[in-house]
């Protein structure tokens, strides 16, 4: 009989040592090495096993090769295919992650009951086929061609697959997936690289595409090991706050695709609602202004959009005043502050500012920078900016506006809602030429000019 080979693996980023050490030389971290079989007597591996009758392909020449683009299957949820790169590529794995209670299954189960020309199966590794059921009928969604199998056994599912032979596979989720060709209890390194290694073989052989939807860790990064990154194919993030209704559907890796696109839904009672215009969503609207709040023109991925910046500044009631926000980097305002401390004058290094995105999503554009320093002001001086204002420009260290990338779409956003004025930098006017429309751009040069034109 021989002898069952065993290996030490590191449980944050799944390192590989052939026995243990203490701390990982990888990541970093302490007492994660755990060991675990490496590899079984021959006879005992089982689960998926690719056909030996599928013949390898030679190496070819470059300019043999086709660029003819892969097929894809449309979801008929349009945000999630325009994340995807233009709908779902025949053979691809797709890895979505997200906190729990987040909207992961739900958004799994309504593509399965959307897509009505293939047969779709849904693994369910966590929930019994009754629950998803119910949650079926709350969403008032059915479809014939929606197979549900509650297992995790790797080996039972394939079976059902070959009966089945579905068009469309989603596994929820690939952390409770049981491999026999590893020894581990489920939701070990060993465990969920194998599982996903299977589901990856039958996806590639068959052509079928398989969605695998993933836990997070208390850091916010998907559980596993870091290589389950790599071997898929298409990474998606969903996010969002359980406070608020927005979710965002984020691409941190994609074979097929932009990584850059944005997809946004809204959490109700019945499901995940796509949002079409999330301009008009993520600005309050008052019956009077109020004064710290500036609108800012950002782009996410291809898709301009306005966003709300509220800032409350107060006087510091300890010795060391507070620096607070969300959805906006923090190191950032500190640079925007200092900013409007030395270049302008006003001073505000001994009261508290609090900054807040509006709608709970989280922004990187510098575009917001001008938007942000109008609201700071304006919440200091305690008067509201003028209605039908919007901002589009970087601030530099000395106070300078820096022009912004794609500024004749940030113009058509802010004048298609309805604002009358966009405060811009005059470099930007300088090298576009294609800006036209009713709406009043005004572009300077210094911050000091657009606090002089907005608040006098």
């Amino acid at each position: 009989m021989s002898k069952i080979k065993t290996a030490y693996f590191c449980q944050n980023c799944g390192a590989q040592s052939a026995k243990w050490i203490g701390k990982c030389p990888s990541c970093h971290e302490w007492n994660t090495y755990v060991e675990e079989i490496l590899e079984k007597p021959q006879g005992q591996r089982t689960g998926y096993v690719k056909s030996s009758s599928v013949s390898t392909s030679g190496p070819k020449k470059m300019h043999d090769i086709s660029t003819r683009e892969s097929p894809r299957l449309l979801t008929d949820i349009y945000e999630l295919d325009r994340v995807l790169g233009g709908g779902v590529v025949e053979g691809s794995v797709i890895l979505i992650g997200g906190e729990p209670g987040i909207g992961k299954s739900t958004l799994m189960l309504q593509l399965a009951l959307k897509i009505k020309k293939k047969k779709i199966l849904y693994v369910s590794g966590e929930e019994s086929d009754i629950q998803i059921r119910m949650r079926a009928e709350r969403l008032d969604m059915l479809n014939e061609n929606c197979f549900v199998l509650a297992e995790t056994e790797t080996t039972n599912i394939f079976h059902h697959l070959n009966e089945i032979k579905p068009g469309l596979i989603i596994v929820d989720s690939v952390q409770a997936m049981v491999s026999p060709a590893a020894e581990s209890s489920a939701g070990s390194v060993s465990q969920i690289r194998e599982s996903a290694s299977e589901y990856i073989r039958y996806a590639k052989e068959t052509g079928v595409p398989v969605f695998l939807v993933g836990h997070i860790t208390k850091e916010g990064s998907l559980a596993g090991p870091k290589v389950l990154e790599h071997m898929v194919d298409t990474v998606l993030v969903f996010e969002g706050d359980s406070n608020h209704i927005y979710r965002i559907l984020r691409a941190t890796k994609n074979r097929y695709g932009s990584t850059s696109e944005l997809g946004i839904f809204q959490m109700h009672s019945h499901g995940l609602f796509e949002v079409s215009n999330p301009s008009e969503l993520l600005m309050s609207h008052y019956d009077k202004s109020l004064s710290g709040v500036a609108v800012s023109s950002t782009i996410e991925g291809l898709r301009p959009l306005m966003i709300e910046t509220q800032a409350l500044v107060s006087s510091a009631v300890y010795g060391t005043p507070q620096r607070s926000s969300t959805g906006f980097d923090i190191r950032r305002l500190n640079m925007l502050l200092a900013v409007l401390e030395k270049r302008c004058g006003f001073k505000i290094a001994t009261k508290d500012v609090f900054l807040n995105i509006a709608g709970g999503i989280k922004v990187n554009d510098p575009a917001t920078d001008l938007g942000i320093l109008c609201s700071i002001l304006s919440s200091n001086k305690d008067v509201p900016v003028k209605p039908g204002v919007c901002f589009a420009s970087e601030v530099g260290l000395s106070g300078e506006l820096r022009p912004v990338t794609r500024i004749e779409q940030r113009i058509s956003e802010a004048e298609k809602l309805g604002f009358s004025e966009i405060f811009v930098s005059k470099y930007n006017i300088q090298n576009s030429k294609n800006i036209t429309g009713k709406i009043k751009v005004i572009a300077c040069n210094k911050i000091e000019e657009v606090f002089g034109q907005l608040l006098g």
